[in-house]
């Protein structure tokens, strides 16, 4: 009897080991799959990034094969993606993708950076009907010494941008001017319009009421103020050499200036308003309400515009900001998307995967934004496309937000300042009767400010 009591004990005791042994094995195969699905969710899905990729696709591929790189609109390209990021990830419902992407466009960064559009759209309408833009043009070439009338263009051109804050308004006001001083110089035409470029971007990357560095500070979540001092310290030596380059480029030419350059300082002095104010950080909106309520006020003074024009001329420069401010909303909803299928934790890795320390991330982030601008021909777009994924990589490498909103803004107008199919270049070339690749040989002040910002990179002292 003890014999079998025994037996039977050793029996269930072997039992109960088994037993144990079965449920500790489901345990760790239970937390093999938990794990493995962690693992998925750091690393991220490079399928998340899809409906870039169907943008990017149908963007270019629109214009290599019209031969026209804005045959197809970007904002129809950007809906057409946003089409295909709602048909993917069949887990999460429309009613929980409607969620998701409500919250992406009602990021504070967002709307203010819509609103902030808008505003610096009425200001650039108002001084512009003002008549603006002659003014600043004719004073500038009134003070400067006929004999540097191409480094003028450049110097000139700095002003307006920063100024205006549109590349594309700056070089609309100074082609004419770099026709006629080619025409009375002799120099070359692709020169003269190459210092208006230059001139050009360098406003469009550092002025206080350009778009792209609205859109650079606000995704990075810097003070204005702040980028406009680091990246100014980045800029000016590129600055100083294009001004050399063009100096002894056309240091033996000359010209007479024989007509009659008339301009009012009235007239300039909303720019400068603007820009003493933005330099002095006052809030930005009432840097630009302030500007354009002068600009009216000068114009109504000066008999530019009438009364009953006040309204029209806010209101045009309001509607001619609409495409950005909509595009702008339409790529934070794919961008949130992108972002809850694991797409921006896929890039972030990439890009760990092979930087290192604050350095490599700087330069994680200017690659990102070259190649960005590269494939979208826009540097405002490419910044609002690049700036959530280049914050992640800021806050992961502890890089300061006034540093990366520079890197962003600095590396998105590099490619847009070269690249032939981008609307600078094909502008230029239109109005001069040229091609872009007549004038990219003398486009000195891109590659200077991104060699500039390299070494800024690789000098630069990191705290």
């Amino acid at each position: 009897m003890r014999a079998f009591s025994k037996s039977r004990r050793i029996f269930w005791n072997a039992l109960m080991d088994f037993i144990k042994e079965e449920r500790s094995e489901m345990r760790k195969r239970g937390t093999s799959v938990e794990e493995k699905k962690l693992r998925v969710e750091e690393k991220g899905r490079a399928v998340a990034l899809l409906p870039i990729g169907v943008f990017l696709v149908l963007f270019l591929g629109m214009g290599i094969v019209f031969g026209d790189f804005y045959a197809m609109p970007a904002i129809v390209a950007f809906l057409i993606a946003l089409l295909t990021a709602f048909l993917q990830n069949g887990k999460l419902t429309f009613a929980d993708k409607m969620k998701v992407i409500s919250a992406g466009i009602g990021d504070e960064n967002i709307i203010t950076m819509s609103l902030i559009f808008l505003c610096a759209g009425g200001f650039s309408g108002a001084v512009t009907a003002v008549g603006g833009v002659e003014s600043t043009v004719n004073l500038g070439l009134s003070v400067l010494p006929p004999s540097i009338a191409v480094v003028g263009l450049f110097v000139i051109g700095c002003f307006i941008s920063v100024s205006m804050g549109t590349s594309m308004g700056t070089i609309a006001a100074l082609a004419p001017i770099a026709v006629g001083i080619s025409e009375k110089t002799g120099f070359s035409l692709a020169i003269c319009i190459g210092a208006v470029v230059c001139g050009a971007m360098f406003g469009d990357n550092l002025s206080m009421i350009s778009d792209t560095t609205i859109a650079a500070v606000k995704t990075q979540g810097c003070e204005m103020k702040d980028k406009f001092k680091a990246n100014f310290l980045i800029v000016l030596p590129a600055a100083i050499l294009t001004i050399v380059i063009f100096w002894l480029m056309t240091r033996n030419g000359s010209y007479q200036i024989r007509e009659e350059m008339p301009y009012s300082i009235w007239k300039v002095l909303p720019y400068l308003v603007v820009l003493v104010g933005a330099l002095a950080g006052i809030n930005v909106f009432v840097v630009l309400i302030s500007g354009i309520a002068l600009s009216l006020i000068v114009g109504v003074a000066t008999g530019s515009i009438g009364l009953s024009e006040i309204f029209n001329v806010v209101g045009d420069g309001v509607t001619g900001m609409y495409d950005i401010t909509v595009i702008s909303i339409i790529v934070a909803c794919i961008v949130s998307l992108v972002r809850e299928y694991g797409g921006i934790r896929f890039i972030l890795n990439l890009i760990k995967s092979r930087i290192r320390g604050k350095r490599g991330g700087e330069f994680g982030i200017a690659v990102l934004a070259l190649f960005v601008d590269l494939c979208t021909a826009n540097n405002t777009i490419a910044i609002v496309m690049a700036g959530p994924i280049a914050k992640e990589i800021s806050e992961e490498y502890d890089i300061d937000p006034k540093r990366s909103a520079s890197l962003l803004d600095i590396f998105t107008s590099v490619g847009q300042g070269m690249i032939p199919y981008g609307a600078q270049l094909l502008s230029a070339a239109t109005l001069t009767g040229l091609t872009p690749f007549d004038i990219i040989p003398n486009l000195f002040y891109p590659v200077l400010m991104g060699v500039s910002a390299i070494l800024f990179i690789v000098f630069k002292k990191q705290n």
